[in-house]
């Protein structure tokens, strides 16, 4: 790679059937001559014929193709006039009409190794090309023309990746200019909270990318090898997260060590060299690397595709996940031993889950314990019990009524992690039933879904056995509506702090942070007054809504405004002058929960 620097190029244009040319002129021919033109001959040359201008490649003295053909002028001559050569076949027998070129009539002419397109860098040109040959039938042209079709895409990929990071990290230029000239401090804060909505983003992949463009703004060769489709996205973010330790002048010389052989590299190798180069920069970046990861050390809990689940340690120590993994792995192979049945893979979750949750390690079957004590696993486990294990915690499970009684599939929600299986909610909440002092509420749903009236109870237990559809629930509820669209202020509290009524009947309306694609769960959030209440704002439904800290700090900054114009419904306003309206999240099922 030669040098850092390189303009921005030229946004892609859309592509139709032909290239036009154009000569310029000084006005047209069939113009009628100016009054102090006396000889014809002073008008200048004649027009050139059709006959003349058939054939021919823009000319690089006169005006730039326009239109939807100006995508052409960022193709180099010589590679144009191969592109062109390389099309003659496909050319129809008719006559074309004059100033009109082929295209490639869907044969993916010139991204053929080493053709004019397969050469090409990334740009409007490329795009073009790129697209034509996609939508002209990618059927029709041979693997070789393909693979330089795919690795076209790869390369526009790499460009239009470093034109969002440029964006990105210009609006956060903006920002902390804004703050240098006397604005308020917190308006750089949140600039990952502006990405977040504007882009649909959760608040940690909006951070991500916030961070991701500003590592990339200090790595100028790095920047322009993503832009030049010399590496992809993933290797840029392998350089950047390996310098982010690095002062300057330390990550410059790691980046110039290793962009070289970047394209030619895997992420896994790319990853292995610049991490060599950091360590022969600064031997001490590794060490700051893991002590700033540790400080962000947490366990995540996600849904996975298949309506499973997946739980994990993030950011741990390296040795201590080593002997934690290597102690799963004993447990996993004794379970082996002991014949019970299940890939090493399935015993090294099982014995993971019972771990965690103090479980007595599983036996192959009923009378078969297994053999001996089981090293890393406390002798004095509790024995196995018949009676389903209760749940430790506060765990709020939505459900329609119709599911947990086992009259329907449909599916429940659990607040922080998401939708779960009908069965999979039942089997909770059979659970939670056993818990000592559990609350149970029931929610009224609208049509589409939000909630518009709601009560609690204690549910009482007949002693039956089977789980909810096969017990006598006692349950006495009082349904009382929710405040929609107009507010009677019937929970208002007269104190700047809501009562636990209220609270509770925000939550049952937002179940999470009202802040567009926050999912941060209502019972772990700020109860925010939209209008403050030392500037008049009522403790009410039709002023309060939960926010996390977060997103209650970004709604004081400067520039940021949030407004309520009906109970629940929130418009955010940010610095960029959007504004962005968000719902309360509507319920799952038939609407009873």
């Amino acid at each position: 790679m030669q040098g850092c620097a390189s303009a921005p190029p030229a946004a892609p244009a859309r592509l139709n059937g032909t290239i036009s040319t154009r000569l310029a002129a000084p006005a047209r021919w069939d113009d009628p001559a100016p009054a102090d033109w006396d000889d014809p001959a002073d008008w200048g040359p004649a027009p050139p014929t059709d006959e003349e201008l058939f054939g021919l490649a823009p000319d690089p003295d006169s005006d730039p193709p326009d239109g939807a053909d100006a995508w052409a002028a960022d193709v180099p001559a010589d590679l144009l006039i191969e592109y062109l050569t390389a099309m003659e076949p496909a050319l129809a027998p008719e006559a074309l009409p004059a100033g009109v070129l082929p295209r490639d009539g869907g044969r993916g002419a010139g991204f053929a190794a080493g053709g004019a397109a397969d050469r090409l860098p990334p740009g409007a040109a490329l795009a073009g090309f790129a697209g034509d040959a996609w939508a002209t039938g990618l059927d029709r042209i041979t693997d070789d023309q393909l693979i330089g079709v795919l690795r076209a895409w790869r390369r526009l990929t790499s460009w239009t990746a470093a034109g969002e990071l440029a964006a990105v990290a210009e609006l956060s230029r903006r920002r902390a200019g804004e703050v240098a000239a006397g604005a308020d401090p917190h308006l750089a804060e949140h600039v990952g909270d502006e990405l977040a909505v504007s882009l649909t983003l959760t608040a940690r992949a909006a951070d991500q990318l916030l961070d991701f463009a500003a590592r990339l703004d200090r790595l100028p060769c790095t920047r322009a090898a993503l832009a030049a489709g010399e590496i992809d996205r993933a290797k840029a973010h392998v350089i950047a997260d390996e310098t982010s330790c690095l002062g300057h002048a330390h990550a410059a010389a790691v980046e110039a060590a290793v962009i070289g052989r970047a394209p030619g590299q895997t992420t896994g190798q790319l990853r292995a060299s610049a991490r060599r180069a950091v360590l022969a920069a600064d031997p001490d970046a590794a060490g700051r690397h893991r002590e700033q990861a540790e400080k962000e050390a947490r366990v995540e809990v996600w849904s996975e595709p298949a309506g499973t689940a997946a739980l994990a340690g993030r950011d741990l120590r390296p040795a201590d996940v080593i002997a934690a993994d290597k102690r799963i792995d004993s447990l996993a192979r004794q379970l082996k031993a002991a014949g019970i049945e299940g890939s090493l893979g399935q015993l090294r979750a099982r014995a993971y889950l019972a771990l965690l949750l103090g479980r007595p390690m599983p036996g192959p079957g009923p009378g078969y314990p297994m053999p001996g004590p089981v090293p890393g696993y406390p002798a004095s486990s509790p024995p196995p019990s018949a009676a389903t294990p209760c749940v430790a915690g506060a765990v709020n499970l939505t459900m329609p009524l119709s599911s947990l009684l086992g009259a329907s599939g449909e599916p429940g929600e659990v607040a922080g992690f998401g939708p779960v299986a009908a069965a999979d909610g039942r089997a909770l909440a059979d659970r939670l039933a056993g818990e000592r002092g559990s609350r149970w509420c029931l929610t009224l749903t609208g049509q589409d879904g939000q909630a518009v009236a709601h009560g609690c109870a204690r549910a009482r237990r007949d002693g039956g056995g089977g789980g909810p559809a096969s017990r006598g629930w006692e349950l006495t509820v009082t349904i009382r509506p929710l405040a929609v669209r107009d507010c009677l202020h019937q929970r208002e509290s007269a104190g700047y702090r809501p009562s636990p009524a209220l609270r509770h009947a925000i939550g049952v309306r937002q179940r999470t942070c009202s802040f567009p694609g926050c999912r941060r769960p209502a019972v772990s959030c700020d109860q925010d007054h939209t209008v403050p209440h030392d500037q008049g704002g009522r403790t009410c439904e039709c002023n309060l809504a939960p926010l996390c800290r977060r997103h209650h700090r970004a709604k004081q900054a400067q520039g940021w405004r949030l407004d309520q114009p009906e109970p629940g419904v929130m418009v955010w306003t940010l610095p960029h002058g959007r504004s962005y309206r968000v719902w309360p999240p509507a319920y799952p099922g038939d609407g009873a929960g």
